[in-house]
């Protein structure tokens, strides 16, 4: 299991930063929050596509399109974070 936490110096990420959780059942993003929180997991059989931009200065966004689920959308990492990411998703998804 590999875990990925956003920023504290991205925005909506301050307090609660989000976290992405890659498993070998499928991936986690959880969004924290002061009285509630999101999580959605997504298996790997799901998975359509994994976007990211990386802008010249700033911090990445990864987004996890699926078939069925809707989508994923995280911002506030760094661009060798959601580069890691897309590989260990990419590397899953043929594994299975």
């Amino acid at each position: 299991m590999e875990i990925f936490i956003a920023s504290r110096l991205t925005a909506g990420n301050k307090l609660f930063p989000a976290e992405i959780i890659i498993d070998q059942d499928g991936i986690t993003l959880k969004i924290p929050g002061l009285f509630s929180g999101n999580e959605k997991t997504i298996p790997y059989s799901r998975i359509s596509s994994v976007d990211i931009n990386c802008p010249l200065i700033g911090y990445s966004t990864i987004s996890i399109e699926t078939t069925g689920e809707g989508s994923i959308k995280a911002h506030g990492f760094t661009k060798n974070e959601v580069t890691r990411i897309k590989e260990r998703i990419l590397a899953k998804i043929k594994a299975a």
